[in-house]
């Protein structure tokens, strides 16, 4: 190797090469004397672990059977070691399984607690920049290429931003269509119902989607479509539009904070399930946001359990999805929250997006708990 010094190689030629090793996590190499290289990262350590316990087990069986007075091995003889390697195993999975849980517990209120920390300095500091993505790509839609940057890309929780997925025609539509019936933006209230909360301070209007205009072109339609369309094709979900939830018009107005009042702002909370259970039908999946109007100050779009801090761009849409592939929902990755609307307006057009819905068990049938109610009922 070079020398530390110098950077030059005394006598002997020498080179600095680099390679990546594999793509698993926790990776570790060690350089013996004569350049004998050891290397683990999280796959082999958990393979060497199983083998290990497999070796033990398998090593106490071997040793039940040579106990045994006999050359030959009773049937019976042969079903109690087989009895006994199989509760090794299981016993020894068992606690291993009980010791990782209980660190991921451990690191995920760790998580949880420097999160909290994270969204208040976060959203204090009105010169941090957005969060880098992991991964940019490309979504081609309708003869038209959008950019799309992966913020975060598991299979239960998954954050896209979208650039200029919504148009001006089709934001002044929206607002149009909402601007009659705005009122206070509600919160679930625990009982099925919803309720006024200061930790949503906004305004609101639902506006149905004329999908009869579709065919015509009418803007609110073609928004729409491009929702279900890029959620279909980033999560699989197959999710269709009948029965979803109204478009939501939301609009947070600065001159409140201005004014001496409490700033608009939306505390941390998330869309659907995010307790690693089971998808309950008919329950959100995915959530779409698009920014028509942004803020002078204030208004970022925070993922507080993720490190990931939005500053929105008028036409960027953030996408985020909560359920895996197996059906089982995230685990609070995608709790997010919008940081307090402090000069100007922040005006966005919201998609909720529901699995299990059609035109015969449409969203409302189903109370804020989740749990569909039915006329018997």
């Amino acid at each position: 190797m070079p020398s530390a010094t110098t950077g030059q190689c005394e006598n002997i030629e020498c080179a600095v090469g680099y390679a990546t090793v594999s793509e698993n996590e926790e990776q570790i190499v060690f350089i013996y004397q004569g350049v004998t290289v050891e290397f683990g990262d999280d796959k082999s350590k958990a393979k060497d672990t199983s083998e290990a316990i497999i070796s033990h087990c398998t090593s106490a069986a071997s040793a039940a059977i040579k106990s045994g007075s006999g050359v030959e091995v009773s049937v019976s003889k042969a079903l109690d070691t087989m009895t006994g390697l199989t509760a090794c195993i299981e016993n020894s999975m068992t606690e291993r399984i009980r010791k990782a849980n209980e660190e991921i517990r451990f690191q995920a209120k760790i998580r949880r607690d420097m999160g909290a920390k994270w969204e208040n300095y976060t959203c204090a500091d009105l010169n941090v920049t957005s969060s880098e993505p992991v991964e940019n790509t490309t979504w081609s839609y309708k003869f038209e290429t959008r950019d799309v940057h992966k913020m975060l890309d598991r299979d239960a929780s998954k954050i896209y931003v979208v650039d200029d997925f919504i148009s001006p025609e089709e934001c002044q539509a929206m607002e149009k269509a909402a601007n009659p019936s705005l009122h206070r933006a509600t919160t679930a209230d625990g009982d099925g119902g919803s309720k006024v909360s200061d930790a949503r301070k906004a305004m609101q209007a639902g506006v149905k989607v004329p999908w009869h205009k579709e065919a015509s072109g009418d803007p609110i339609a073609a928004l729409s479509r491009r929702v279900y369309d890029f959620t279909n094709f980033v999560t699989g979900y197959d999710l269709e539009e009948h029965g979803q939830e109204d478009l939501m018009s939301i609009q947070y107005f600065g001159d409140n904070y201005e004014k001496g009042e409490p700033p608009d702002r939306y505390m941390p909370h998330c869309d659907g399930d995010c307790n690693g259970l089971p998808h309950r039908t008919g329950n959100r999946v995915a959530t779409m946001v698009v920014y028509c109007e942004i803020p002078e100050v204030g208004g970022a779009t925070q993922f507080r359990n993720s490190g990931i801090h939005l500053k929105p761009k008028v036409g960027m849409a953030t996408f985020f999805s909560y359920m895996g592939s197996d059906g089982v929902m995230d685990d609070g990755f995608t709790e997010h929250s919008g940081c307090p609307v402090l000069k100007g307006n922040k005006k966005i057009v919201t998609q909720w997006m529901r699995k299990g819905v059609d035109k015969e068990n449409p969203w409302d049938s189903f109370n804020t708990l989740g749990v569909q109610e039915t006329d018997e009922h």
